[in-house]
């Protein structure tokens, strides 16, 4: 018996991140944002055929967020968040540079809106894992738009 509450009382230990309902509330709601948002983008990518789509950005998203949240809940401060961020940063770069194909010449570059695309689907999802939600959403429709409706012009340009 005694083996037994010992294992039950380490059990709980281990899953008592998540203090009380509001801080629990708040880190669901942060990585289903983060989720959709990134979910958002790869779906605009995936219809436009391109190999990052809805799973990678929702990973992506998802995966800087809890990052941000995991730092936040440990107490991390200033220093160690900006340590966090740039490890996002630097590590979503060679994630980047693995979707970008060079022919050959300088104008048969492939995938560099797509590795522009992941690096800023990182930064939403930081951006959701430090609270700031408005402006992720923000950030998500302006990256709508950029993908959406800016290459319209470009191809009136070309005529």
């Amino acid at each position: 018996m005694d083996v037994s509450r010992t294992i039950l009382t380490t059990l709980v230990s281990e899953f008592s991140d998540l203090t009380d309902v509001e801080q629990a509330t708040r880190v669901a709601l942060r990585l289903l944002l983060a989720a959709l948002l990134g979910g958002l983008l790869g779906y605009e990518r995936e219809t436009h055929g391109k190999a990052a789509g809805i799973r990678t950005h929702m990973l992506v998203c998802t995966g800087a967020a809890l990052f941000v949240l995991g730092s936040e809940l440990v107490g991390g401060g200033d220093d160690a968040m900006s340590r966090v961020v740039q490890g996002i940063v630097a590590g979503i770069g060679f994630l980047g540079a693995g979707t970008i194909i060079k022919g050959d010449s300088m104008h048969d570059v492939k995938g560099l809106t797509t590795a522009a695309g992941v690096w800023m689907t990182a930064a939403v999802g930081v951006c959701v894992g430090l609270g700031l939600e408005a402006t992720a959403v923000l950030a998500t429709l302006l990256m709508l738009f950029i993908l959406n409706i800016l290459p319209r012009f470009d191809s009136i340009s070309k005529d």
